[in-house]
């Protein structure tokens, strides 16, 4: 195998791990969103979870002498709280609103599906690469 092409093969694997890895990140993020959906505030009138938002950064891998994919900064969602009336409840503001995370489980069960299929491609990726190694190195022992 010559230098240039076991470098390709290389760099190859090493891109599509860097998706892995950024993948499962996001996947972390959304499951939190997830699990805390209907969560309320810990104290009557406060804030209850606020929708967590991954973001993708690149980076140069000096070894690789190739851009990666990173999960960059996870942000909070800007958005508006959803509010239901239930005076009863131990959460609720002086007017009986309580106050739920502005998660929509539809929203994050597309964004969880949408990275798995990001990671199984990257999956494929190391699993060509490796049949193309594989490959190579039979065709050097014949």
């Amino acid at each position: 195998m010559t230098d240039d092409k076991s470098s390709d093969f290389v760099r190859s694997m090493g891109i599509a791990t860097s998706g892995l890895r950024a993948q499962a990140g996001r996947m972390r993020v959304i499951s939190e969103n997830i699990a805390n959906a209907d969560s309320t505030a810990p104290t009557a009138g406060g804030d209850p979870y606020r929708r967590k938002v991954p973001t993708f950064s690149t980076a140069l891998d000096r070894a690789l002498d190739a851009q990666v994919v990173k999960l960059g900064k996870v942000a909070p969602d800007p958005t508006a709280f959803r509010t239901k009336y239930e005076p009863s409840n131990p959460a609720a503001d002086q007017n009986g609103y309580v106050k739920y995370p502005n998660v929509n489980t539809v929203v994050e069960m597309t964004d969880l599906r949408d990275a798995q299929r990001s990671y199984e491609a990257n999956l494929n990726i190391i699993g060509a690469t490796r049949r193309m190694i594989q490959r190579t190195l039979d065709i050097l022992k014949s």
